[in-house]
């Protein structure tokens, strides 16, 4: 099967959120025979020298558009050359089925533009970003000019869980063009991980101190203020005083605002930021927390929490959007209701105090991912749901 993989970064850049997703999907898939092909862009840094090259990366065929424009937070408008264009009409006119990740850029209105010129079944699969969460002026204006029709006209669109699919149905799809499939992750990654204590290690971080760890984007949907918060008053009111705060993750805009607020709260020795890691950093990071927390206002799905589970960690997250499907409360990990600093505080307290607690939520988060999120499991979905579309 010649599947059309889309999504404005990739691999090697910006290796995380969906870009890592897209790549993970597009790699099982080429283990099982299928001819995947990935129309991307050279828009970040890293890329410039692929320009409209086609690239072989772990057997899939990867064309790095070259952009004449960027405007906008990353890559959500991002104008590909005219000899980019040509690259994507051939593309398309070759795919016997186009999975489009993502769902507001300019390289999605012309991948759907010629999937339908060419007569091509296409699948959207948006990863959360339907609602009209920051900029809603804007999005509304693509929603008119382009994102209605982009949604009419897909085959089949993909729904991370029961969430998403009512944003779907409230955009006006219909539910039997909508296909539940979950995010998933790949488990050989987790196969070997690293030694206890060599984050601590790293970060001169005493080997009896109990670490809280949050892992993401350092945006302001994702609740990091109500952590530092609720960590203050662990600290001061509770006088809990043995975790350290670790956050970790690229600046989306939103790194100052934390840091000030860390500041305020005379809290600059006991929280540690570290900046975004990777591969095995990363998982040096899971290794050595003792609970990791999500305290997103908004959150679709949450693929860290499933990286959490892969190394047998607690999740403490809000109850907010699909993480009410992720985290089974007092089984995986702990819900809380977002905003309420008391409730997470407890729900920290709980876990920092209760090593077999800790260990026993870790190993259910474990076998609640081998049951029904791994790459493979998600993949053998999406393969039933190509061929149902072509």
């Amino acid at each position: 099967m010649k599947i059309l993989i889309v999504h404005p970064i990739f691999y090697p850049v910006f290796f995380g959120g969906i870009s890592k997703i897209a790549y993970d999907i597009s790699v099982e898939l080429a283990k099982r025979g299928h001819d995947i092909t990935v129309l991307t862009t050279d828009a970040l840094q890293g890329t410039k020298t692929l320009s409209n090259k086609k690239i072989k990366v772990n057997n899939l065929n990867v064309y790095y558009l070259k952009t004449i424009f960027k405007f906008l937070h990353r890559y959500k408008i991002i104008i590909p050359s005219s000899t980019s264009i040509n690259i994507i009409k051939a593309c398309c006119d070759d795919a016997d089925v186009i999975h489009i990740h993502a769902y507001r850029n300019v390289l999605n209105i012309l991948v759907s533009k010629y999937a339908i010129k060419f007569r091509k079944p296409y699948i959207l699969q948006a990863h959360g970003c339907i609602p009209r969460v920051g900029k809603p002026y804007i999005k509304w204006l693509y929603d008119q000019a382009f994102g209605y029709k982009i949604l009419r006209t897909a085959s089949k669109v993909i729904a991370l869980n029961r969430t998403e699919a009512q944003q779907y149905k409230d955009m006006g799809v219909p539910e039997g063009k909508i296909t539940v499939i979950p995010n998933g992750i790949d488990l050989f990654e987790y196969a070997d991980l690293p030694p206890q204590g060599s984050f601590k290690k790293k970060f001169n971080i005493p080997e009896d101190k109990k670490i809280i760890l949050y892992l993401g984007r350092i945006h302001a949907i994702k609740g990091i203020d109500f952590l530092v918060k609720a960590y203050a008053y662990l600290v001061r009111n509770i006088k809990y005083d043995n975790a350290l705060l670790v956050i970790t993750g690229s600046d989306d805009g939103y790194l100052n605002e934390i840091k000030k607020l860390t500041a305020s709260l005379n809290l600059v020795d006991r929280v540690l930021f570290t900046g975004p890691l990777y591969g095995r950093e990363k998982l040096e990071a899971y290794v050595d927390a003792d609970v990791y927390v999500l305290p997103s206002k908004y959150e679709i799905f949450g693929i860290t929490v499933l990286e959490a589970y892969a190394c047998g960690k607690p999740v403490i997250a809000s109850r907010v959007g699909g993480l009410k499907d992720l985290v089974v409360d007092g089984v995986t990990g702990l819900l809380i209701e977002h905003g309420n600093i008391k409730q997470l505080v407890y729900a920290m307290l709980t876990l920092l105090r209760d090593d077999c607690k800790r260990r026993e939520m870790g190993y259910r988060g474990r076998k609640f991912l081998e049951k029904g999120f791994t790459i493979v499991k998600v993949v053998n979905k999406l393969e039933n749901l190509y061929n149902e579309t072509i």
